[in-house]
């Protein structure tokens, strides 16, 4: 009985020694695939790939700024910083600076979308994001805004955003004339027309019937939108 009691324990032995052995064995192999993030900032493109890919780093160029600190091609930040622990095959982003900025900021307000994109083009800029709104009275697809403003020097990006006017999508109607139509046909046709009626008011004229409308605004003929006010003179 006591020789088997000792086999036992010679066994439990064994498989805590195993089980220490495998932990330790995992522990060196996880550490073992850890690298430290290497200094990237100053260096150029080149250097910084060179240099990561030789502690099994992947670089990625994930922007551009401009930048009076470091030379055109370097390396302005990075992601992670330098120093910190990480897995082998892991992504260190980078920015890389465009130099100090030698263009101004051109105006293309005013401009359509096409003739915008390519004058910014043209002075070394890049059209950033383009949002779209609706802007009474401007022509569509024109440059309405843009940031940064025109004239900039010290941009930090070459990228621009520009705010542009969208299509006229609003459902226009002619005015119907109204004159020598009494109030409440008027009141009708209105409603019917998807129009309010505004504002009434009784005049005194030397034509016209008594109870009938006499002048409108909008006049006849004019062009106008759902919900537009219309107002009226009647004859006392």
């Amino acid at each position: 009985m006591f020789r088997v009691i000792r086999f036992f324990l010679l066994g439990l032995v064994l498989l805590v020694v195993s089980i220490a052995s495998a932990l330790l064995a995992m522990r060196f192999a996880i550490h073992g695939r850890e690298v430290h993030v290497p200094r990237l900032q100053g260096l150029t493109t080149a250097e910084a790939e060179r240099l990561t890919g030789n502690e099994g780093l992947v670089l990625s160029v994930e922007s551009r700024f401009y930048s009076s600190d470091y030379p055109e091609g370097r390396i302005v930040s990075q992601s992670p910083a330098e120093g910190v622990k990480v897995r082998r095959g892991w992504k260190v982003r980078v920015a890389e600076s465009l130099g100090s900025q030698r263009n101004t900021m051109p105006s293309v307000i005013g401009q359509s979308l096409r003739v915008a994109e390519m004058n910014i083009s043209s002075h070394g800029h890049e059209v950033g994001g383009v949002a779209t709104i609706h802007f009474p009275g401007a022509p569509p697809d024109t440059v309405i805004a843009q940031s940064p403003p025109p004239e900039t020097r010290n941009a930090a990006s070459p990228r621009v955003a520009l705010l542009v006017s969208s299509t006229d999508n609003v459902q226009k109607y002619v005015m119907p004339g109204f004159v020598g139509h009494t109030l409440s046909s008027a009141t009708t046709a209105l409603e019917r027309a998807g129009l309010t009626l505004g504002r009434v008011d009784q005049v005194e004229t030397a034509s016209g019937t008594p109870g009938l409308i006499v002048r409108q605004s909008p006049a006849a003929g004019q062009k106008v939108v759902a919900g537009t006010s219309v107002s009226f003179e009647v004859k006392k």
